[in-house]
Formats: C-alpha cells, sequence, structure tokens
C-alpha cells in the first residue's frame, strides 16, 4: 500500500510539472505603442558671473648689467577702473661707482678717489681715516686744511632734506602718483 501511495504522488507531481511547462507556453503577449504630445512653458534667468577686467603692470626689463637704471611697475584694479604705470630710475651710486672706476682704470687714482668723495659716508670715512678728500687738487694735509677752511663744500647727507634734493621730474612724478592715489580712495568710498 505504501508503494501504491508513493506512485500516486509520483504520478501527481509529475502531471503538475507537465501542466506549468503548457501554462509557460500559453503567455499572452501584447504590443502596445503609446504617442503623446507635452507642450511645456520655462521661464529661466541667466547670470554670468565673470571676472573683472584685469590691470596688469607692465614688465620694465633692464636686463643688461651694465646700466643703472632700476624697473619700477605696479597695477591697482577697482571694480570701475584699473591703472597701470611703470617706469625706470636712474641708481645714482650705481653711476658713481661706475665713474670712479672708470678713472681709476684710466689711470686718474685722484679723480676716482674724488668722485668716490661726493658721498657723505665715504668723505666722513677718509678723515676719519687720516686721508683726507683731494681739494682742487691738494692733497693730504693741504686738501685737510682747505676742506677745514672751506667747509660748505663737504658733502651733505642726502637723506637731510629729500624734497628739496628732487629735480622736477621726480616732483611730478609725486604730484601724479598723489593725484591717482587720490581718485583710487574716491573709488573705494
Amino acid at each position: 500500500m505504501l508503494r501504491q501511495l508513493g506512485l500516486l504522488v509520483v504520478m501527481i507531481f509529475i502531471a503538475t510539472a507537465s501542466l506549468g511547462q503548457e501554462a509557460a507556453e500559453d503567455v499572452i503577449k501584447t504590443d502596445n505603442v503609446n504617442t503623446s504630445t507635452v507642450d511645456s512653458t520655462a521661464t529661466s534667468t541667466t547670470t554670468v558671473k565673470s571676472p573683472p577686467p584685469s590691470a596688469i603692470a607692465p614688465s620694465i626689463n633692464s636686463a643688461n648689467s651694465d646700466l643703472c637704471t632700476v624697473g619700477i611697475s605696479g597695477a591697482v584694479q577697482t571694480q570701475i577702473l584699473g591703472i597701470s604705470a611703470g617706469k625706470t630710475v636712474r641708481d645714482m651710486n650705481c653711476e658713481k661707482l661706475k665713474n670712479a672706476k672708470t678713472l681709476y682704470d684710466m689711470g686718474m687714482k685722484v679723480a676716482a678717489v674724488s668722485v668716490m668723495c661726493q658721498d657723505p659716508r665715504v668723505f666722513d670715512a677718509m678723515m676719519d681715516a687720516g686721508t683726507p678728500c683731494p681739494y682742487d687738487g691738494m692733497i693730504g694735509d693741504a686738501a685737510k686744511a682747505a676742506w677745514i677752511a672751506d667747509s660748505d663744500r663737504v658733502p651733505e647727507d642726502p637723506q637731510s632734506n629729500i624734497i628739496k634734493d628732487l629735480d622736477d621730474e621726480q616732483k611730478s612724478t609725486l604730484l601724479g602718483g598723489g593725484f591717482v592715489g587720490g581718485l583710487l580712495l574716491l573709488l573705494l568710498l
């Protein structure tokens, strides 16, 4: 009896599997095509944020090392206005050294020392060393006595009165720089 019951279960199992296979083959398929049209209106605002124009300082080249000039440049940029400028400035101490070296190389040693003595620091150092600067062709004790007698010709410290020693070009540069600085200050307010 058990055997018959087992055989019945196996037959039911096989019948169920074959019915499931036939049901899978009878799947209903449908093809559906939808066509739709959508009309939409959109309002958008685009904000372009770009950097402000740039004031770029000019490049002033003084590549030749034999020149006694220095390039100076600068630039300022605000939201509204940009300014850039540049110029070369003569280095007077460099020129003095080159002139003294040239005179010395030509064998004019007293003249070279005289050029160097135009600097108050060199003048003071020479007097302190007991070898005064030449005075109208005189050297040694005669030059020292002449310098003491005519102290008005002793070189002064250039830092003592800067405004007095400025030439017209330097004064106009200072005036123009003050004017531009004032305008930029007004723009910032």
